[in-house]
């Protein structure tokens, strides 16, 4: 990977891109098309070529006395609360609404990262981000992903690695189970 480099037309480097800069950390951008009805990691990482499990989405999360708290996760999971509260050392945790997002972290939907948010907050990964070789997240806004080896990630990060995804659910024989 290169530093600064993009790959398309680029619209000029974002935050996030300036953020890696600003501490000589080698990464690639990526750019493709957005749907602004479909902004799921699992389309991006279509777009952009990798498969879902290594294009990581950044959530803003809040605990029960409004602590925030980014949850990182792959695009094809789902994030357990109850894990993200204990390595959290909250009682619980829930998702920031969508109105707020912005305000507090700079960047809209399908948008948000952790590099060049208007305020650091904790940021704790899932542990499958030590499984590959490059990761991809979102570069700040819509359109635009950065690739980067996940040491790199979690060193500009200050990520905390921890298990935050659901479990995967079993095939019930049960109906109504869940597969």
């Amino acid at each position: 990977m290169s530093r600064g480099i993009s790959n398309g037309v680029s619209s000029g480097k974002t935050n996030g891109a300036r953020f890696l800069d600003s501490l000589g950390i080698r990464y690639e951008l990526r750019e493709y098309e957005v749907n602004p009805d479909d902004l799921t990691a699992t389309t991006v990482a279509s777009k952009i070529g990798l498969p879902a499990e290594q294009v990581f989405k950044t959530l803003l999360t809040t605990d029960e006395v409004g602590a925030y708290f980014f949850a990182v996760i792959p695009g094809d999971q789902e994030l357990d609360f109850k894990k993200l509260a204990r390595a959290a050392g909250a009682r619980r945790t829930t998702m920031v609404s969508l109105k707020d997002v912005q305000p507090l972290t700079g960047y809209i939907r399908g948008g948000v990262t952790v590099f060049g948010a208007k305020k650091s907050y904790p940021v704790f990964v899932d542990e499958t981000i030590e499984l590959f070789d490059t990761i991809s997240v979102s570069a700040g806004q819509r359109g635009t992903q950065i690739l980067l080896a996940p040491d790199d990630y979690l060193r500009a990060a200050k990520a905390a690695v921890v298990d935050l995804c659901k479990d995967a659910v079993r095939p019930s024989s049960e109906a109504g189970g869940q597969a």
